[in-house]
């Protein structure tokens, strides 16, 4: 007797039942690259198996979890991607997740309460529940960890490869231009005066004793420093308005080698 293996196949309308999106969402999805199916029949018909479900419920947990679907597709892209490990920290983020619902919930009882005329709050029990880093701080973990770019890859590389006194070298390489161009900017040197731009070319070649940068992801850099508010921090307290300078320094410096 010859036993063969039943491989499920479904259609789009029948995936999209099953998981309660729609065939819109399926097709966008496929169009963009994060899933595709498993294969398409002459007539246009496109058919997903058993991995490609399993690929989507990961999709959909990293779409509750507040992840950009670029950020989800690089994540599932990357050659370290486990989907067991994947589900385990998704469980984890899930758990933050409803421990910051409930937090949530308890602080609006209290502030309906409060309005109701059955008590006072104070400021700490106001916003308490939306002041606890610890999912952020392990979605970032998570996003670092699956996400990782070539950029990043590099640098974990060559950064391996360094002694002690390298580190040490580069580092103290950082802090100089960092320093030097903080001071630029409180003697009210222009971002794209040349003096600035000097430094921005320091910067620029530095990085490559960790990865070789792009100028469009150097811009990139640049534009970092002040929408996540981690690195718009460290900067400012250089000088206030810092993080914005470096932007714009950035910014020119790779627009003008761009053009060329």
């Amino acid at each position: 007797m010859v036993y063969t293996l039943l491989i499920m196949h479904y259609t789009v309308k029948q995936v999209a039942k099953i998981s309660g999106v729609s065939v819109r969402l399926l097709h966008y999805y496929d169009e963009i690259g994060l899933l595709k199916p498993s294969f398409i029949k002459e007539n246009g018909y496109r058919y997903y198996e058993e991995k490609e479900l399993l690929q989507l419920q990961q999709i959909l947990f990293f779409r509750e979890l507040e992840f950009p679907l670029e950020q989800i597709k690089k994540i599932m892209k990357s050659p370290q991607f486990n989907s067991l490990h994947a589900l385990i920290d998704q469980q984890k983020l899930l758990e933050l997740k409803k421990q910051r619902v409930e937090g949530m919930l308890i602080t609006i009882n209290k502030t309906i309460n409060a309005l109701k005329g059955g008590g006072s709050m104070t400021n700490d029990d106001t916003f308490s529940a939306f002041n606890d880093p610890t999912y952020q701080k392990y979605r970032d973990e998570v996003q670092e960890r699956w996400g990782h770019t070539d950029a990043y890859k590099q640098s974990m590389e060559r950064v391996g490869k360094m002694s002690k006194d390298d580190l040490e070298r580069v580092k103290a390489e950082a802090e100089d231009i960092t320093q030097t161009t903080a001071e630029l900017m409180k003697k009210e040197f222009s971002f794209n005066s040349v003096e600035v731009q000097k430094q921005v070319d320091r910067f620029y070649q530095h990085l490559h004793h960790f990865y070789e940068p792009s100028y469009e992801l150097f811009k990139g850099l640049g534009q970092m420093y002040v929408d996540d508010p981690r690195f718009t921090k460290v900067y400012e307290k250089r000088a206030e308005g810092f993080a914005a300078f470096m932007r714009d320094a950035m910014a020119f410096y790779a627009d003008a080698h761009l053009r060329k």
